[in-house]
């Protein structure tokens, strides 16, 4: 079931928010022009203001190279927004890493035109990272029912309607942790603010034994990583 996550496209159109679209056929192809674009744009350089200009940014735990340039358009003032997506690699937060947004250029409608400023305040960008990340970890076999019905690691069926049901034992329950990773997926999909406190209360264990199943979800790649200072 699973799905090696560096073969999935880092951005697709159902990860935009309403308003947002990917140009088709786009003018920027990731692969082939991120490169140059990174390179246009002086990435990994930076400017101080004396006296030694433009030096070299280094970093421990990001293979900056692989980052990859998107432009997508926001429909209702064709303002254009490069954006530069990146797997991170903190390690001591998720051994698979996440999507994050490591560069934004914004492009108006025709050349030489102003960008207006509430598109600078409305770019969504937590919005698409949370779809990205969401679509990129399900890929590892959290998700994925074909006709209200998906088969688990242990070969077991699951009926989608099955998904919001106790979760019982980890020691005893096959797929265990999938299904927390499919519950939790569930909620936070369904506009919960506090997935893990819902599913304390749904299988009826205290919330630090539901917050224990989702990190362990989490550290075997079976849903993003949380965020700090965000619930759930």
């Amino acid at each position: 079931m699973a799905t090696d996550l560096e073969d999935v496209e880092l951005l697709v159109p159902a990860d935009l928010p309403a308003g947002w679209q990917m140009p088709d056929p786009s003018p920027i192809d990731p692969e082939r022009d991120s490169a140059e674009i990174d390179a246009a744009l002086r990435y990994t350089l930076w400017v101080d203001s004396a006296p030694r200009l433009d030096r070299k940014l280094t970093t421990s735990h990001n293979r900056v190279d692989e980052g990859r340039w998107y432009l997508i358009q926001h429909i209702e003032t064709s303002t254009r927004v490069l954006l530069r997506l990146q797997r991170q690699y903190l390690l001591d937060q998720h051994p698979m890493g996440e999507i994050r947004i490591s560069g934004i250029t914004y492009l108006p409608e025709w050349a030489g035109d102003p960008v207006a400023s509430p598109i600078l305040r409305e770019l969504p960008t937590s919005k698409i990272e949370a779809a990205i990340n969401r679509r990129q970890f399900a890929v590892t076999g959290t998700s994925n029912f074909q006709d209200g019905r998906m088969t688990l690691p242990s070969g077991r069926t699951l009926r989608s309607s099955e998904v919001m049901q106790p979760l019982g034992d980890p020691k005893r329950t096959s797929d265990f942790y999938e299904l927390v990773a499919l519950q939790h997926s569930r909620l936070a999909n369904d506009g919960d603010p506090n997935p893990t406190a819902t599913m304390a209360r749904l299988s009826n264990v205290p919330l630090s034994t539901a917050q224990g199943w989702v990190a362990r979800a989490r550290h075997k790649g079976l849903l993003p990583p949380g965020r700090r200072g965000r619930a759930g």
